[in-house]
């Protein structure tokens, strides 16, 4: 009777267990997934399409310490997503952010990804120029940003890799891009034809309908700008000077391109003070028996404290399913950190997203100093 009584309570709980993360989505699922977590899209003061944070890999080997493997990653912006992505490797990521742009840029990457063996192949089709020359797969990133350099955009190159990446996107996987869409992912993609390795924060900021033109070459070279560009950012450190970057190594680009293929990054439009977006990313996760273990919120938390309504954004973080290594990234102004680290626009810093979900229920979070001082460096 008692082994009965087992084998009946293993086959309910079998039949009632929640379906595990999958191993890779279908086009069909992913793009279905996309749509229906997303929110309407919003916009932002800057088109933001590469970082300013060039602190962003010091939290890394925390991280790695910290956050459980295989849980889910969740992130807003651009690219730094994916060197946070390669180092804690999670069982997939979602990308909220509030501009329908940011997720075109998304699958502008991930199209590019799938095109592009090497990591010198994915610089010369993401900045339209010929092949790399005198590089290799044990390159560092600064020969390979050395050898872009000595190359010049090609438009030819650029309007053939632009038909390319469409084709990639809306015949191969069918992913259903509007006319707009498809015009504004090629701005996008434009301004890095137009600035390669130098583009920066604020060097593209026309939304979509900035001219073009072509045989521009670079030669700017790193550093010596208010912000820093796609080259600087590729070539930053953690505090010891190890640089996890997802353009770093060939293994790292491998596996970036690998869990792109399997379709497990998933861009999402969404406020973050948003009714749905975020919600729904955990009811999603949770429903399928995981964790948030990492939210990469960049410097957004400083632009939420501008609103009566920011205190939302906490709300919806308390919904999420976490567990006691589950960590929120944040990028705080230097001048706000101690020690401020010299020549740093700004500190990128971890909190335990349990601590800070306790704090903001037990009414200690009241304006942005107070979720500043849950950091740590």
């Amino acid at each position: 009777m008692r082994l009965l009584l087992t084998a009946f309570v293993l086959a309910v709980s079998t039949l009632t267990a929640a379906p595990a993360l999958p191993e890779r989505l279908t086009d069909a699922e992913f793009w279905a997934l996309s749509s229906e977590l997303s929110e309407p899209a919003g916009s932002f003061r800057s088109e933001n399409l590469v970082s300013n944070e060039t602190m962003y890999q010091w939290p890394i080997p925390d991280l790695k310490r910290t956050v459980t493997p295989g849980a889910v990653y969740m992130g807003v912006a651009p690219d730094q997503n994916f060197t946070y992505i390669t180092a804690v490797k999670p069982r997939m990521a979602f990308i909220v952010d509030i501009r329908r742009g940011n997720l075109l840029e998304h699958l502008l990457y991930k199209a590019l990804f799938e095109m592009s063996a090497t990591r010198a192949e994915f610089l010369s089709k993401l900045f339209s120029m010929p092949k790399l020359r005198a590089v290799s797969e044990n390159s560092s990133p600064r020969e390979l940003f050395d050898a872009a350099y000595m190359e010049t955009a090609d438009q030819t190159l650029f309007e053939a890799n632009t038909k390319a990446v469409l084709d990639v996107l809306t015949v191969k996987h069918g992913f259903k891009l509007s006319l707009d869409d498809e015009s504004q992912l090629t701005w996008i993609y434009s301004c890095f034809f137009k600035y390669g390795p130098d583009l920066t924060y604020q060097a593209c900021e026309s939304g979509g309908g900035a001219g073009f033109g072509g045989g521009r070459g670079f030669g700017r070279g790193y550093g010596g700008m208010a912000f820093r560009s796609f080259a600087d950012l590729q070539l930053q450190t953690d505090a010891a000077g190890a640089n996890h970057a997802y353009l770093a190594t060939e293994t790292n680009y491998r596996w970036m391109k690998e869990f792109e293929a399997r379709n497990l990054v998933v861009p999402v439009m969404g406020d973050f003070m948003g009714p749905k977006a975020i919600r729904a990313v955990g009811a999603w996760v949770r429903d399928h028996g995981a964790v948030v273990g990492t939210f990469y919120t960049s410097n957004v938390e400083q632009y939420l404290f501008q609103s009566t309504t920011w205190n939302a954004f906490y709300a919806n973080i308390a919904t999420l399913p976490l567990d006691n290594g589950s960590t929120l990234i944040r990028s705080v102004p230097n001048n706000m950190v101690q020690p401020a680290q010299p020549g740093a626009r700004a500190a990128s810093m971890l909190t335990s997203m349990k601590e800070l979900t306790a704090a903001f229920t037990a009414g200690k979070v009241l304006g942005y100093y107070d979720v500043v001082k849950l950091s740590r460096q």
